[in-house]
């Protein structure tokens, strides 16, 4: 009887070290953190710091007039979304500070931008992009009426590119609203850029969506 009880004891060790053996390689190793996909790797043109001017049309959002805007841009912790610092002079329209980040929504397979701004607008837009240029939309409400918004991006060099936002209010054909151009700060000794600037806040430019 011994020798059957140790025979079955023996037997179950081995039946205990096959399992063991046969547990899947995930299991004992599982994965680590999701990784950004490719999409989100085309982000990287924006990071750094960014001066942008520009003119602003007269019409329904103030006399128009030239601005000066900035932004600091840089990845947050695992790398799938861009925080931007902004802050911008629109003239006669006044001061501004935003902060808004940009990333990818695999879902959607578009592009987002949120932006909060001191002047109390909360900001979203989609994105997409084709070649050079990236295109944002966007709806909102002004004064009641229900208006859309396009703020196009051409990329012009590696630091530098044309930007233009145009808006459409209850079904008008879209006009111009402000256009301008963005250039990348150069980076200082040490490698830190110089400087304030990356890719300026929508409503850093007046868009806003307009008010961005």
């Amino acid at each position: 009887m011994k020798n059957v009880s140790k025979k079955r004891t023996l037997a179950l060790a081995i039946l205990m070290l096959a399992a063991i053996a046969a547990t899947p390689a995930a299991a004992q190793n599982p994965p680590g953190p999701p990784k950004p996909g490719p999409e989100v790797a085309k982000l990287k043109f924006f990071q750094g710091n960014w001066n942008t001017t520009g003119d602003i049309k007269p019409g329904p959002m103030g006399p128009g007039g030239k601005f000066t805007g900035t932004s600091k841009n840089a990845w947050m912790p695992g790398g799938f979304f861009i925080e931007l610092h902004g802050a911008g002079d629109l003239g006669a329209m006044g001061k501004f500070t935003s902060m808004a980040y940009l990333g990818y929504d695999p879902e959607n397979k578009v592009y987002t931008y949120d932006e909060f701004a001191s002047t109390g607008e909360h900001t979203m837009a989609k994105g997409t992009v084709e070649g050079d240029t990236w295109t944002w939309t966007t709806e909102y409400k002004m004064g009641g009426k229900e208006m859309k918004g396009r703020y196009t991006e051409k990329i012009t060099s590696p630091t530098s590119y044309d930007f233009k936002f145009e808006a459409s209010m209850d079904g008008s054909p879209f006009m111009t609203v402000m256009e301008g151009k963005a250039t990348k700060a150069a980076a200082a000794a040490g490698g830190k850029p110089a400087g304030a600037a990356g890719k300026t806040s929508a409503s850093a430019e007046g868009a806003k969506p307009p008010k961005k």
